[in-house]
């Protein structure tokens, strides 16, 4: 896909599940239970032990189906070896201009992460696709989104960190393109159990929140 239909594919999907897990089995268990649940996007964290290799079989196994990013990027030489596994959009939790440099030369989508506006600019100017605000939950939550984009309604942002079922559709209404969730969604629980089966479900009633913001439901 290009850099533009997988800005599109985050838009129309409207969430972006960040799987942090304690094993490789866990992640591509998370990933897959995900797509189940109707979320075709994942974003597996540098975090992840092994997440490259997880990456590169996740692309070979469900990347048809998935849209597969790489998170918790911090530099230009996990971005390439990220890349090279297969990841088709990348998300940092801060700024790192060779990291944007890199992502602009493959022509592949990047999100970097802010939270200041003079964070937000900078990140946006450099050339980030949408602006991670994070940890969004910490400074306002939806109302902080709110007030950004007052001040800044031309750039993509998608808030991660305290973003849940109970308070995801404000996060849209306040103007996000998108949310990232993570452990509200991929349970540390349900990890440690095996159980997919949570997870799909936790998955189906965020695509059901999102659908009926989408659809200009109260």
């Amino acid at each position: 896909m290009t850099r533009d239909e997988v800005r599109q594919k985050i838009l129309d999907v409207g969430i972006v599940p960040v799987v942090r897990a304690r094993t490789p089995e866990q992640a591509r268990m998370a990933a897959q239970a995900v797509c189940a649940g109707g979320i075709p996007i994942v974003e597996i964290t540098m975090t992840v032990p092994g997440a490259i290799e997880v990456i590169r079989q996740l692309s070979r196994s469900i990347g048809s189906q998935v849209l597969i990013g790489a998170g918790t990027v911090l530099d230009a030489d996990t971005a390439k070896a990220c890349v090279e596994a297969g990841a088709q959009f990348l998300v940092s939790p801060g700024f790192d201009g060779p990291t944007v440099e890199l992502a602009r030369k493959q022509d592949l989508l990047v999100m970097t992460g802010a939270l200041t506006p003079t964070e937000v600019i900078a990140a946006f100017r450099a050339g980030s696709d949408f602006v991670k605000i994070f940890p969004c939950g910490n400074v306002g939550g939806p109302s902080y989104i709110k007030a950004l984009k007052a001040a800044l309604p031309q750039i993509p942002m998608v808030p991660t960190g305290g973003v849940n079922l109970n308070n995801a559709a404000e996060f849209l209404r306040a103007g996000s393109s998108a949310i990232g969730v993570g452990g509200e969604l991929i349970t540390r629980t349900a990890l440690e159990t095996g159980d997919a089966s949570v997870i799909g479900a936790a998955a189906r009633r965020y695509v059901a929140i999102i659908r009926q913001v989408h659809r200009g439901e109260s």
